[in-house]
């Protein structure tokens, strides 16, 4: 499965088990206006860590946060290179 793949997974999952009502997740599906609240970014975030063995969001200081889903994906591709 490609990290693309995995974390839309994720996030269909999550928003299922949190009765959360999803946007259209296309790459330039702004993350705010997903349907998901911070708890649900919070645990998605873990739940990768725990998929991809990677947090990017850990692992730089200077990091820039993502604003769309595509921004997302490429953050997590880019972590596990």
């Amino acid at each position: 499965m490609t990290i693309k793949a995995t974390v839309i997974s994720e996030i269909e999952q999550i928003a299922n088990q949190h009765h959360k009502i999803l946007a259209p997740l296309t790459d330039d599906a702004i993350l705010l206006n997903t349907g998901l609240d911070s708890l649900c970014f919070a645990v998605l975030v873990t739940r990768l860590e725990d998929r991809l063995g990677v947090d990017p969001f850990s692992t730089s200081d200077d990091m820039i946060f993502p604003v769309t889903l595509g921004d997302f994906v490429r953050v997590y591709e880019n972590a596990a290179r």
